[in-house]
């Protein structure tokens, strides 16, 4: 058996298990007794090129699911996430400094193709998306990925070559006047003054409410930390009273108006981005009066942006 053959098989695809756990490679055994901690697809692909290639099967030109006895697909990359951010005991790395968890989530997420992204929505349970903030908090601690954006648009910048983007979004347990807020769909645009601006337009009764009350459009700006608890982050949407000298903005877009209450109470979504097209945000009411205490407005909110 010749070693360098497992180890290009080997290389094909990023193990599923946080980088802290090792896989062992038992050479006094038969090739069928490999012992990698790997995905089910990649440990079959090692051995059937060990056993001399035929019939190799290269883990990329696999399905992107696998089908349980039950008859449901079962999306590897996205489940991939999902194990992360909620791991069996027995995948929980011995020693957590190892290695940077917001690195290794931001891969996870960069794997999944764009136009599937979109299903982590469906898979990341309010507990998980609270699980991605914590987990975001250690990006800052490595230069190059602070410096990396899951948006053109969530820049201070921007980007002259993308003007508009949309991004999906999934929160829960708001206060009443707002529950009603689940799932709904927020545009990033770019101004001629060069400022980046943003509107939640989508969800069905999103819609209709800012249809007919406001629009309601914040500002995008470069944010550190969050006010109230002083949690570094990359970016704030301001809400503000939504009064906005918004110069231009993209076609069907209606005019700027006074938001409704609680919109126009100093609302903030801070926003940590977590993988490419990806970002998590928390809803604080930080209030206009100054005794006022600040507060969550939701719980935290999940962005993905929408693939075209």
């Amino acid at each position: 058996m010749k070693i360098g053959a497992v180890r290009e098989s080997w290389l094909v695809r990023t193990p599923v298990t946080p980088p802290a756990i090792r896989a062992l490679i038992h050479r006094n055994e038969k090739p069928q007794q490999l012992g990698f901690a790997l995905s089910k697809r990649l440990s079959r692909g090692v051995v059937m090129e060990v056993q001399g290639g035929r019939g190799y099967e290269s883990p990329w030109h696999e399905k992107p699911y696998e089908t349980l006895p039950t008859g449901k697909k079962v999306y590897v990359d996205e489940s991939d996430v999902v194990t992360f951010l909620d791991p069996p005991k027995e995948l929980i790395p011995l020693d957590p400094t190892s290695y940077n968890p917001a690195a290794y989530l931001w891969k996870k997420i960069e794997d999944i193709p764009e136009e599937r992204r979109h299903r982590l929505l469906q898979f990341l349970e309010p507990r998980l998306i609270s699980r991605a903030w914590e987990i975001a908090g250690s990006r800052y601690e490595d230069s190059k990925l602070a410096k990396m954006a899951a948006s053109k648009l969530f820049t201070t910048g921007g980007d002259a070559e993308v003007s508009l983007e949309y991004f999906n979004c999934r929160t829960s347990n708001g206060p009443l006047i707002i529950s009603w807020i689940k799932s709904f769909k927020m545009a990033v645009f770019s101004s001629n003054n060069g400022q980046i601006y943003g509107r939640v337009c989508g969800g069905p009764i999103v819609s209709t409410l800012a249809n007919a009350f406001s629009p309601l459009y914040f500002e995008v700006t470069e944010a550190v930390e969050v006010m109230a608890t002083e949690e570094p982050c990359d970016i704030a949407c301001t809400f503000g009273d939504g009064l906005l000298a918004i110069e231009d903005y993209p076609q069907g877009f209606p005019r700027p108006a006074k938001h409704p209450y609680p919109f126009d109470d100093s609302v903030v979504i801070y926003i940590r981005h977590i993988g490419p097209g990806v970002c998590v945000g928390q809803a604080w009411q930080e209030g206009k009066e100054l005794q006022q205490v600040p507060q969550r407005l939701c719980s935290d909110v999940l962005m993905v942006r929408q693939y075209s």
